[in-house]
């Protein structure tokens, strides 16, 4: 009786393992799925002005003026903080800025500050009134700072070979 119970759970647990898997298809077609949305917005950002030609059946001269689209920032890959910041030690921000660390003491954001000054950056620290992780005010390395976003991109980029999770602040 003991070997027929046996047998009798094995295969049912044989057969819940076996009938629960995924398939790689699924995954496959998500992610296709997203990869399409995603070149989808990517195209609709690149889209270039076009002109407007309106004909006129005079023989006057005709002005054609192109018509423009206003190009918007995107600000999908750079953060903003709310409540604002305030420079604790620097000489204060511009529009973009690059961050390289977070800290909620301004003792160990201040080294940093110092590590990256002696590798010849203009570090920052600031101090934000946001809450995160049940800690109020955390203290911020700024590594850079910027007027334009393309700057600070670049600057971003080339830091993160040394810190990995830098990310940009956008400071309205």
């Amino acid at each position: 009786m003991k070997k027929v119970l046996f047998f009798g759970v094995g295969l049912c647990s044989a057969l819940a393992m076996t009938s629960c898997k995924s398939s790689e298809s699924a995954y496959k077609k998500a992610y296709e799925k997203a990869k399409a949305q995603e070149m989808a917005a990517a195209n609709q950002q690149t889209e270039e002005p076009t002109a407007t030609v309106t004909p006129v059946a005079t023989t006057e001269t005709v002005t054609v003026t192109p018509v423009t689209t206003p190009v918007q920032e995107d600000h999908s890959d750079v953060r903003t903080i709310s409540g604002g910041v305030s420079v604790v030690s620097g000489t204060g921000l511009q529009a973009y800025s690059v961050v390289v660390g977070s800290f909620s003491t301004q003792a160990n954001a201040e080294g940093l500050q110092a590590t990256l000054k002696s590798q010849g950056y203009n570090a920052q620290v600031v101090k934000t009134n946001e809450t995160i992780n049940g800690i109020t005010g955390w203290f911020r390395v700024i590594a850079s700072t910027f007027a334009d976003k393309a700057s600070a991109v670049q600057s971003r980029d080339a830091l993160r070979a040394t810190y990995a999770d830098a990310w940009l602040l956008y400071n309205k």
